[in-house]
């Protein structure tokens, strides 16, 4: 498919998020915020599936992981310990022409010397612009439509990202973690202080900023970047309280929080997220094994749900992206409409954590083994840092992937008839299993409908009793949100007890019994 038929059919997308109650903008009668999403009513349902999928496989499958629900706040020592403090952050440039703010590491290259075509939204903004980009330039510029050309890359390489000019500002580090304040005591009467006494001295900007720093030090905490650091603090605690044994993991499900520079694609990178991420705790020298056994295991699990395998790979890090105290890692990577892009992250990441927090703390946070052999002694009874690999996923992101997958257009036929959009959302996905549809508003249909659909709620079962509009408008509506299956109740059902239920996918349709209903969707949901 050519990338102009991959753009629309991610706008087409969008649209229907946002036409069916799966995605809205955040604050959007407010003219929206930048990278803030609202899931409606289906896209609602359809994370917490995907999130209980994920749950169901990773905890309640199996014996050997354990789930916990940490705080977002956590201690600044966390983030100190862990490195986030001193290192989540990214060289940030803004373009002095558009004003653009974006990450010099990811900005688009060009060769020192290299011609730079600047290209604006439009023939106007070109013209006011000109002046300014002459400018900068140092001299003359062609303006040619919304284009101006004569410009040339610097010796750093990178332009805008947005209209391609090469005129950048210094780079600047810019922290990922958003900053806010824990206490009744707002700090910001400290900061004034700070920076009146410090200027009245005669003081320079990085010693404002230390002063700046040293007044916020007592009240400062940061939204938690991840949920990964609460389960290595908590280690011990969750070991001991339930008695596990190495190897085991620790789940977590929740909201993260990264001040993005550049949030794109929609709500696949933004600065609010859900994560699924479970530590696996192993013995040292074991964590290649486990990550051999995660990364097959989790492609497998994502198939399972929905994904067709074509549109998932395994890619493996190179050894100038591992971290410094990582032996190995791989990403599963999905086929989005705009490229092959990180679905979910496996690391092996040696002890490196337990480390860090046993240290920063003073707490010791090794596991002891009766019967493993200490390799300092050679006898039984070993203390020991576990080793760790985390199989990392973005419960945003394959909400996303789920929607790309299921969505399909269907043409008409040869008569002109049967175009339909349907969303192909694997059953256990899907935000309504069934619908109960009455064949008109009479005739004591609607109440052996809504008789029908109580059965199902009483099951557990999210069913939805539609009676607007035509029954073939029905049907469409109930293919774009995915629901698999259609309960039809019409005049033979009030002679038989028989309903006809519609599948989604083949649109196939079949008369069953209503004291059968319910069974014969719950045995699809297994």
């Amino acid at each position: 498919m050519s990338q102009a038929a991959e753009s629309d059919r991610m706008q087409k997308l969008v649209s229907l998020c946002k036409r069916r109650g799966f995605v809205f903008q955040g604050s959007e009668i407010y003219g929206g915020l930048r990278s803030t999403y609202d899931y409606g009513p289906m896209g609602a349902e359809l994370k917490r599936n995907l999130m209980a999928e994920w749950w169901r496989f990773m905890v309640h499958s199996r014996e050997d992981i354990v789930g916990i629900d940490a705080s977002i706040l956590m201690s600044p020592e966390v983030w100190r310990s862990s490195g986030h403090l001193a290192g989540f952050s990214d060289p940030l440039v803004d373009c002095k022409l558009c004003g653009e703010r974006f990450r010099a590491d990811k900005a688009p290259k060009k060769a020192a010397g290299e011609a730079a075509t600047i290209t604006f939204a439009d023939k106007g903004r070109a013209k006011d612009l000109q002046a300014l980009a002459q400018t900068l330039a140092g001299g003359p510029l062609t303006r040619v439509e919304k284009a101006l050309t004569g410009a040339i890359a610097g010796d750093r390489g990178y332009v805008c990202p947005n209209c391609g000019s090469p005129f950048m500002s210094e780079e600047r580090q810019f922290n990922l973690m958003f900053r806010t304040s824990l206490g009744p005591v707002d700090p910001i009467a400290d900061v004034i202080a700070a920076v009146r006494s410090a200027s009245s001295e005669g003081a320079n900007e990085g010693e404002i900023r230390a002063r700046v720093e040293a007044a916020m030090k007592d009240s400062s905490i940061y939204l938690r970047p991840e949920t990964a650091q609460a389960m290595f603090v908590q280690f011990l605690n969750v070991q001991q309280s339930m008695s596990m044994k190495v190897p085991f993991g620790i789940a977590q499900m929740g909201k993260s929080f990264r001040n993005e520079v550049t949030v794109e694609h929609f709500i696949f990178r933004s600065c609010e997220f859900e994560q699924m991420e479970c530590e696996y705790f192993v013995p040292p020298g074991e964590g290649p094994k486990y990550l051999e056994y995660w990364k097959e295991a989790r492609v497998r699990w994502w198939q399972s749900i929905g994904l067709r395998a074509e549109n998932l790979r395994l890619r493996a890090h190179e050894a100038d992206e591992l971290a410094h105290y990582s032996d190995g890692c791989w990403d599963v990577e999905y086929l989005f409409p705009w490229g092959w892009d990180e679905l979910e992250g496996i690391a092996s990441r040696t002890d490196f954590d337990l480390k860090a927090h046993s240290a920063g703390s003073g707490k010791r946070l090794t596991y002891f083994d009766p019967e493993a052999i200490d390799p300092a002694t050679g006898k039984k009874g070993w203390h020991y840092l576990p080793h760790v690999v985390e199989p990392a996923a973005g419960a945003t992101r394959g909400v996303l992937a789920v929607l790309c997958d299921a969505y399909d257009e269907e043409p008409a036929d040869a008569e002109g008839k049967g175009e339909r959009v349907v969303l192909r959302l694997h059953p256990r996905l899907a935000p309504i299993k069934a619908a109960i549809l009455p064949l008109v508003k009479k005739d004591g249909m609607p109440e052996v409908a809504r008789e029908i659909a109580g059965r199902f709620l009483a099951r557990g079962i999210n069913a939805k009793y539609d009676e607007q509009h035509s029954i073939g408008k029905r049907y469409a509506r109930h293919d774009e949100v995915g629901t698999p299956f259609c309960l039809t109740v019409d005049t033979q059902t009030l002679s038989d007890q028989t309903v006809t239920i519609r599948y989604r996918d083949d649109r196939r349709q079949e008369r069953i019994r209503i004291d059968e209903a319910v069974d014969v969707i719950a045995a699809a949901l297994r």
